[in-house]
């Protein structure tokens, strides 16, 4: 299914052809994102992602979104904590257009001195719109008390006073540093053969010979009693966020945490679903969720609360966390829990997008690609006994972060919180 193959400068092309499809998706991956950063040029990263559609020495920010919309695509890009992706989809037949846009954007951005300060503007006005949206906002403040000091717990967009102090120059510079051919992937999924995309990709986009992968500052692990952040603001219901350091991707025990995530709140028949809201009635929605990263993680569970139930929602949460830590699911549960997942895995890939998605975090996060059938193998090996070591692991005392935003101004329900955490 899935072919790679390393050209001589260093950069990998990475094919999953899908010969029924009509589309095709294509990614250029880089393996740089936020905690690459300094604190002085927090952002950068995602202000990079933002100058590469300005403009380039060919078209202008105009020409590059009609270019791609003029055939009935679309354009976009994400940024990362350890890796930032530009990605176009199309039908099969305007392969080469897409290829030229990408290739263009990543290889001669302008970097003009105007575009730079009118999108330090722009970069802004995303900063103060997430913090208007308090969902998002709160799983912000959960990455700084998780990660405290560190650039895992600053916000992928930076702040004002770095973004201020991010000129062209910076600019420049990290691009410069990180953008080369060893440290590039270009992914492609959807009607394509692979022999073919890796000629034209190696004509096209002729990057320098460099086969450099930069470092990190490795996460600190320094935790030792838990950690509450409370932040009073105007909305119409409290948001709360808990998070638990966890496992690296590396890490074999991922398998179980996925698993243990499914059985605890990724969908409507989860544990933590059916207790708050289904038998208490206490949020609209809550959800865990994984994150990880080359050499650390996160073990995440996230409601929207009305204000006055918010000390029984989190009782309740932490009753569910101690109790599976406690007592091994049962087998009808632990095999639910791997057939949503492997069916949520397998569904996705059916979406040209999503196997180029597949693609690029494989060759990034580990330099090779693993199967479908290779994952739900790991899956199918966790017992019901490794998903209760995992939790026992994952929820222990002292180990707890919570970030809350709340319409209470209140200071005493932050130390009432502290008796639950």
């Amino acid at each position: 299914m899935f072919q790679v193959t390393t050209l001589s400068n260093g950069l990998r092309v990475a094919t999953a052809e899908m010969p029924g499809m009509e589309s095709v998706a294509l990614g250029l991956w880089v393996g740089v994102g936020g905690r690459y950063e300094t604190k002085r040029h927090s952002g950068v990263s995602h202000f990079i992602e933002h100058l590469l559609f300005k403009g380039t020495r060919r078209r202008t920010a105009k020409q590059i979104s009609q270019t791609v919309e003029g055939i009935g695509g679309y354009l976009n890009a994400f940024t990362g904590e350890e890796h930032t992706c530009y990605y176009a989809k199309a039908s099969h037949r305007h392969f080469d257009t897409l290829l030229d846009v990408l290739a263009d954007m990543y290889q001669h951005p302008k970097f003009a001195a105007a575009d730079i300060a009118k999108e330090r503007g722009v970069i802004k006005e995303e900063l103060l719109m997430y913090r208007d949206q308090p969902d998002h906002y709160v799983q912000e403040l959960l990455s700084e008390t998780l990660w405290p000091d560190q650039p895992l717990g600053r916000p992928l967009t930076g702040s004002v006073e770095s973004l201020d102090a991010t000129d062209r120059a910076a600019v420049f510079a990290f691009k410069q540093r990180h953008y080369n051919a060893g440290n590039t992937v270009f992914a492609v999924a959807g009607r394509c053969q692979h022999d073919s995309v890796v000629e034209r990709v190696e004509r096209i986009l002729s990057l320098n010979n460099a086969n450099q992968r930069t470092r990190f500052t490795a996460a600190q692990q320094n935790q030792r009693a838990p950690r509450l952040r409370f932040l009073s603001k105007n909305v119409e219901q409290t948001h709360l966020a808990l998070g638990i350091r966890g496992f690296s991707r590396h890490d074999e025990r991922r398998f179980a945490a996925k698993l243990l995530s499914v059985i605890l709140g990724e969908n409507m028949s989860s544990r933590l679903f059916q207790v708050i809201r289904e038998q208490h009635g206490l949020a609209y929605s809550i959800q865990s969720a994984g994150s990880y990263f080359a050499d650390t993680g996160a073990f995440i569970v996230s409601a929207g609360l009305d204000t006055k139930r918010l000390p029984r929602a989190l009782s309740l949460i932490l009753r569910e966390l101690r109790k599976i830590s406690r007592q091994a699911p049962t087998e009808p549960e632990l095999r639910r829990a791997k057939d949503y997942a492997v069916g949520q895995m397998r569904l996705g890939l059916e979406s040209t997008s999503n196997q180029m998605i597949w693609l690029g975090e494989h060759l990034m996060a580990y330099g090779f690609i693993q199967t479908p059938d290779e994952i739900e193998k790991k899956l199918e090996t966790v017992s019901a006994d490794h998903i209760q070591a995992v939790a026992a692991a994952l929820f222990r005392d002292g180990g707890l972060n919570a970030a809350i935003i709340t319409p209470r101004n209140d200071e005493a329900v932050a130390r009432d919180l502290l008796t639950f955490v």
